[in-house]
């Protein structure tokens, strides 16, 4: 299961934890992604997306998932980019 959001594009970052002493090591950031299943008004079905929490908010405060596809064109998926031309 890759850990990518399908509506942001968020995915795993790398980096530094770094000690008091200043000892680095090397870590993997996960996004907070979960798996969704979404009411879509204007396809009247539901539709299972693997979401980010921050792109849930999204969806929430625009209204639904295809104003938010709208928003974030540039990073869908290509299962929500489908989502997109069928209701357009």
């Amino acid at each position: 299961m890759a850990r990518e959001c399908e509506l942001t594009g968020k995915r795993v970052l790398y980096g530094n934890t770094v000690s008091n002493a200043n000892n680095r090591r090397r870590t993997r950031f996960f996004p907070n992604v979960v798996e969704k299943r979404l009411f879509v008004p204007e396809l009247k079905k539901y539709v299972t997306v693997k979401i980010s929490q921050r792109g849930l908010r999204t969806v929430d405060k625009l209204g639904g998932l295809l104003p938010a596809c709208r928003k974030y064109k540039k990073t869908l998926s290509a299962k929500l980019g489908k989502l997109l031309a069928q209701a357009s």
